[in-house]
């Protein structure tokens, strides 16, 4: 067995000391048991990387128990310099002087500004979800406050966030959730109250108990109610972000005052609570740790039955969050007044901030919808989306299937790997393949609501011969977002194929790392998931795209080769 450690700086901060430990075994027989004996192995060196962590942490305790609590940074032994030479402070030696002036706290002082106190092994997992979308995820990168709600929400798990932060990016590509406060204008019969704490905190009043709940699901439907919700979390971000700037600290959530007097039994009605549900399932996945407090006031008898409802929908961390009053219970000690200052509680809870709340009232019948028409409205926010979703199984790939007429086209994709890992193929034949008939279950028997699995190449065909392949064979990771294209040489048809990506089995001359080993210890599903988008450009149109593009980029140079000028006649 070889054993290696390397020690050394962490590249994003001075402070930090990493600790990297190799290890390889070469079994080369063992009575048939060779990958039993592997595990085994593994397993062992795994509890030892737990007892040395142990050992590190039993000596840094007696450390501080003997008073030691910092240890001066080694440096190197001073050098006796020249006497400097008197010179001219010119642009190049301030360049000098500004590149040798250490910055160390330039990144403590962005988290304590923009994101809060934050321990070492906060910040390594921060640092290290950030690093890793930069190297997977090609789309949008998410601001650090955002990664680090995600991160909080799962408390700084780095699986279970990096899972759920992916699961949440495809979400808002798919629905393109990022321009929804562009697109959405709030209905007229849902308008809301917000107002800004002391503290820069946003707070939105929602008196729950004057609404028609029912009229509401019946003039708007299900997708109105939650585009209206989802636009008041992007407006609570952005009133957060800018917030931090002003008031100069971190502020990551809101408040929300919610005032139940007036709820009874019609509240109940069962497609009301349906898209109630529906609404904090969505809300749950996509907008961790966002909700500082709710404030629920005025509580009726028959919210024990509401609560029952709903409450296993919500995380065990958010619903600590939940402070609920009955009757005039907030007025009192520990009420209202030790969350929100009286100059902002609405006049008719007791407060000075006279907030013009409407009291709601029955929507009218005259603007109900029918089931159909709230069905097939243009505003829907679950299909009005490019992209479509596709489930792989091991054994049981997905192929889509593009017919070219021209050759000289050019078919571009753009696909997400929500979860899994697949290989990407692109194949060429001149047969058109059978398209096989839906199956109500998909593969394996198994139902598939996120997205389909068809296969188009028979099982008969002969690579080289019946079909061929035209690229190479792509892998693609986890989380990871894939743009491409491929100019056609022949007509025919193309198939786009994802597969379910098999892990190498290990070899006695080539053993993997022990990341890769430990990895395969844990169970593993056999179901890989896609989120894509084709689109095929002809050849006239491709000429268009690139001689446009040929002709920014030489604009582009023009512009600069003529900025470039000015600043030369400028200096002279």
């Amino acid at each position: 067995m070889c054993l290696s450690m390397l020690m050394q700086v962490h590249p994003e901060n001075e402070d930090w000391t990493c600790f990297e430990q190799n290890a390889s075994l070469d079994i080369k027989s063992f009575f048939g048991f060779e990958s039993t004996v592997e595990k085994v192995a593994m397993k062992q060196y795994a509890s030892s990387i737990k007892k040395g962590k142990e050992i590190i942490e039993y000596y840094l305790k007696e450390l501080e128990a003997e008073g030691v609590t910092h240890v001066p940074r080694w440096a190197p032994p001073s050098l006796s310099l020249p006497a400097p030479r008197p010179t001219s402070l010119s642009s190049n030696s301030l360049t000098e002087i500004l590149a040798g002036t250490p910055d160390d706290k330039l990144d403590a002082d962005y988290i304590k500004r923009y994101l809060g106190d934050l321990t070492p092994l906060q910040e390594s997992c921060l640092i290290r979800l950030r690093k890793w979308l930069q190297e997977t995820h090609k789309g949008k990168i998410p601001k650090d406050e955002h990664i680090l709600r995600f991160l909080r929400a799962r408390d700084f798990n780095m699986d279970k966030a990096r899972e759920i932060l992916c699961q949440s990016l495809t979400w808002r590509k798919q629905h393109q959730v990022d321009y929804l406060l562009e697109s959405w204008s709030s209905p007229q019969v849902l308008p809301y109250v917000g107002h800004l704490r002391a503290d820069g905190r946003p707070l939105y009043i929602l008196w729950l108990g004057q609404m028609d709940t029912k009229g509401l699901v019946r003039a708007l439907g299900e997708e109105s109610l939650l585009r209206h919700v989802l636009s008041i979390n992007e407006e609570g971000l952005r009133l957060c972000e800018e917030n931090t700037k002003v008031f100069g600290r971190p502020i990551s959530c809101w408040t929300c005052l919610v005032d139940l007097e007036g709820l009874n039994m019609r509240h109940l009605w069962r497609p009301r609570v349906k898209a109630l549900l529906r609404i904090i399932e969505v809300v749950e996945a996509n907008y961790p740790e966002t909700l500082g407090r709710l404030l629920i006031l005025r509580a009726p008898r028959v919210f024990p039955v509401l609560w029952t409802l709903v409450s296993p929908f919500i995380d065990e961390n958010t619903r600590k969050k939940f402070l609920i009053y009955a009757g005039n219970d907030y007025q009192g000690t520990g009420g209202l007044v030790d969350y929100i200052d009286k100059e902002i509680i609405p006049d008719f809870l007791g407060g000075e901030c006279m907030c013009e709340v409407p009291e709601g009232g029955l929507v009218p019948k005259s603007m109900y919808r029918t089931a159909e028409e709230l069905e097939n409205e243009d505003v829907r926010l679950w299909t009005e989306t490019i992209y479509q979703c596709a489930s792989i199984f091991k054994g049981a790939p997905h192929e889509l299937l593009i017919e070219i007429i021209d050759a000289s086209s050019v078919i571009t994709w753009d696909f997400d790997v929500c979860k899994g890992d697949v290989v990407f193929n692109i194949y060429h034949s001149k047969r058109a393949p059978q398209l096989p008939r839906k199956d109500p279950l998909g593969a394996h028997g198994i139902t598939s609501p996120g997205g389909n699995n068809v296969q188009l190449i028979d099982k008969s065909w002969i690579l080289g011969q019946d079909y061929s392949m035209v690229e190479s064979p792509l892998t693609c990771k986890e989380g990871e977002s894939v743009q491409g294209s491929h100019i056609t040489r022949w007509p025919g048809f193309y198939i786009l194929q994802w597969k379910f990506h098999n892990m190498p089995s290990c070899s006695a001359t080539n053993l993997p790392r022990v990341d890769d080993v430990l990895a395969t210890l844990q169970v593993s599903s056999h179901k890989c998931k896609v989120m894509y988008y084709t689109e095929v450009l002809g050849s006239e149109d491709f000429r268009l795209v690139t001689d446009h593009f040929a002709f920014c980029q030489a604009s582009a140079q023009l512009r600069n080769s003529s900025c470039q000028k000015r600043c030369l006649v400028i200096n002279l």
